[in-house]
């Protein structure tokens, strides 16, 4: 390769990388904007309600204190709140456990991909009681909080860097000289994609298969999460590319188990036409 080469290729990854970083910021941005306007909300409503509340118990007390309240109607107002409480009683009970779970657990904001039940969606919008959801098809879910308490949320944005795993067979007659190639290979392309990988990635020899063929394996860790799993199988089929590609340069092929084929019997011969050395 060229130096001039060098540099439009050079040039090109950088401007990649700086369009994959803008995309990014606007999204992280995005996301931000929509969970604080959300915070925003949820925060409103829940401000009205407990002006509604103080607001009871400051006319229930200010009537105490003016003495208009006598027993009679004390007896009123109480059975008139266990009236309440009966009827009301489990929506109440809904709602403090939604409020607990959006401002005190608080399992992900705006944006977020989650996994709940097997099922991986991305949180559009959260309210006081439900949150909203997209699945990977663009199905708007609506799930209530006090359901999503009591589920187990994977978040893959607050996940740290994602692991991943690359295996293939080797034929076990392969030179050792070719497999350390290999590994060097890999290791080598990894570490130059230093804004799509960690470093140092682990290449074992995991498994003997059918007697005839190696597993190895590549371990490997993304400098990204769970949250964008496209471009983590995207950037997982540039390096398969890339040991496809090794195994060309190495001449390394696919091998079949031979096989021992024993003959016991053969038809007898009907022609007398028969190769010169059969003569006698």
């Amino acid at each position: 390769m060229s130096l001039f080469e060098g540099a439009s290729e050079s040039k090109k990854i950088s401007k990649s990388c700086l369009k994959n970083w803008v995309v990014n910021a606007f999204r992280e941005r995005r996301a931000l904007a929509l969970t604080l306007n959300d915070t925003k909300t949820a925060v409103n409503k829940l401000h009205r309600m407990v002006n509604v509340l103080v607001a009871i118990i400051i006319a229930v007390i200010w009537l105490l204190i003016l003495g208009i309240a006598t027993s009679k109607l004390l007896v009123f107002i109480s059975s008139q709140l266990v009236l309440v409480a009966f009827i009301f009683g489990n929506t109440c009970k809904t709602v403090f456990e939604a409020i607990i779970f959006l401002f005190v657990i608080h399992p992900f904001d705006v944006g977020d991909r989650c996994d709940i039940d097997g099922v991986q969606i991305v949180v559009e919008e959260m309210n006081i009681l439900t949150t909203v959801f997209l699945r990977y098809d663009n199905q708007k879910i609506i799930i209530a909080n006090g359901v999503l308490s009591t589920k187990a949320i994977s978040n893959y944005r607050r996940s740290p860097d994602i692991g991943d795993a690359v295996e293939f067979l080797v034929h076990v007659a392969t030179p050792a000289e070719k497999i350390a190639v290999i590994k060097q290979r890999i290791t080598s392309y990894v570490e130059n994609k230093k804004e799509h990988w960690h470093p140092s990635p682990i290449i074992i020899f995991r498994d003997v298969e059918d007697l005839n063929s190696v597993r190895i394996a590549v371990w490997l860790l993304h400098r990204m999460n769970h949250q964008d799993m496209g471009e983590r199988f995207s950037r997982r089929a540039l390096l398969l590319e890339e040991i496809f590609k090794f195994f060309k340069e190495l001449d390394i092929q696919y091998r079949l188990l031979p096989l021992d084929i024993n003959v016991r019997t053969l038809p007898p011969v009907s022609s007398e036409r028969v190769p010169p050395s059969w003569m006698i």
